[in-house]
């Protein structure tokens, strides 16, 4: 099968990028803006690509005609789209407008990655069939970009729920709260950590199976694929500081009132996943074992 995957520069997209590199048999095509930042394996070429340029995309899915097309770009600074409502707009909404008509016009499927910010967070955890409120400028942009995906006539596509997701990424640009945690707590450093929102935090490299599995299925519909486990900010620094033997005291429960943020979060949602567990084998590690998952890829990393 050819894959290709927009944003393959990001987490979500080097993980995978990374899982499709061990399946034999695929021809992959990686693409993001500017150069490649993450190992290709020998299955995969890397094309530049601005999924915010319509003319663009239409010519690489017209020559590349890929079987299936997993969009993992996105603006997900919830703050930032907040303060950037015209980027948010483009790269959130307009991209995908984009890649669901070039899709559609070569008879690709499109995998599409949404969250469950399209939630107000009155009533989490969410089934797929749950109804959506969005309380942020990123949410409501993220429920148009999946109507705009439903609505595309001729269109092959599935649509993968996400949140919070967590993992490390080749170069170590990006941060997380395991990573956060640790970091402070070597140091001696008091830090605040709200226990008042609620999530079911994802591991990158589970996102990135339940995504592979959609694909090869090319399973249409929508699909939650979230972790197993319903914790809160604190919960997961807890969790953290007990796996690496780190002083828990120094991490002070606080609710978000404590913090002046752009963006308004929904204070609990969590994704039901019994849907994918059922129809996709969809597996998610607790977040117990990802704390260990990313032990190892650190102790690698620096090895």
């Amino acid at each position: 099968m050819r894959i290709l995957i927009t944003g393959a520069n990001g987490l979500l997209g080097q993980k995978l990028v990374q899982q499709l590199g061990m399946l034999p048999n695929h021809e992959v095509i990686a693409t993001g803006t500017g150069a490649a930042r993450v190992t290709l394996p020998g299955n995969t070429r890397w094309r530049t690509l601005d999924v915010t340029d319509g003319d663009q995309v239409a010519q690489a899915i017209s020559e590349e005609r890929p079987e299936a097309v997993i969009h993992t770009a996105a603006m997900t600074n919830v703050d930032q789209c907040e303060t950037d409502r015209e980027g948010c707009q483009s790269l959130n909404v307009d991209a995908v407008a984009h890649l669901a008509q070039a899709c559609a016009d070569t008879g690709s499927y499109l995998l599409h990655l949404s969250t469950d910010f399209i939630f107000d967070g009155a009533a989490g955890p969410y089934d797929e069939a749950a109804t959506p409120n969005p309380v942020s400028i990123y949410g409501h942009a993220k429920l148009e970009a999946e109507r705009v995906v439903m609505a595309q006539p001729g269109l092959r596509w599935g649509i993968g729920r996400t949140i919070l997701v967590y993992g490390i990424a080749q170069d170590m640009s990006r941060s997380n709260i395991i990573l956060w945690v640790k970091s402070s707590l070597e140091a001696g450093k008091r830090i605040q950590v709200v226990d008042d929102q609620w999530r079911t935090p994802t591991l990158a490299e589970d996102l990135a199976d339940g995504c592979l599995r959609m694909a090869l299925q090319q399973a249409e519909g929508i699909f939650n694929l979230g972790g197993p486990d319903l914790l809160t900010p604190y919960d997961m620094a807890l969790a953290t500081a007990q796996y690496f033997g780190l002083n828990a005291s120094l991490i002070e429960r606080v609710d978000g009132t404590r913090f002046t943020q752009p963006a308004k979060r929904p204070p609990r949602t969590g994704l039901v996943i019994d849907k994918a567990r059922t129809q996709l084998g969809y597996a998610p590690r607790t977040f117990a074992e990802g704390i260990a998952v990313l032990a190892g890829q650190m102790e690698r990393q620096v090895a």
